[in-house]
């Protein structure tokens, strides 16, 4: 689990890093990234139903995203606000192929040492 510190959970947060944010592709996630100020980085993850109808299934999937980034966050430089979105087809994925697809996103951004 994400620390309290790491967690963007602010309306005001996510509606403004949707609407300011810098976007990413990789595969079946999309990250949206926006610059934060301050000493840590705070991420949010979405999985709407057009992934999945099945709540258990929509739930799964953003905790495998949660933990394939708590893996990555000494990796990951501080002072950014970003949003993972998860797209059709990312359910069928495991926990590998999600964490490798995160590390490429993050990487692909900037932000991930």
């Amino acid at each position: 689990m994400l620390p309290k510190t790491s967690r963007l959970r602010k309306t005001k947060d996510i509606e403004r890093v949707f609407k300011k944010g810098k976007a990413y592709k990789e595969g079946f996630l999309i990250l949206k990234l926006l610059k934060n100020n301050l000493a840590v980085g705070r991420f949010a993850f979405v999985v709407g139903q057009k992934v999945s109808k099945k709540a258990n299934i929509r739930n799964k999937t953003k905790r495998r995203m949660r933990e394939a980034t708590r893996k990555k966050m000494p990796n990951i430089r501080p002072g950014f606000d970003g949003i993972f979105i998860a797209l059709k087809g990312l359910e069928t994925k495991n926990y590998r192929e999600t964490e490798e697809t995160i590390g490429q996103l993050l990487r692909k951004a900037g932000v991930c040492r």
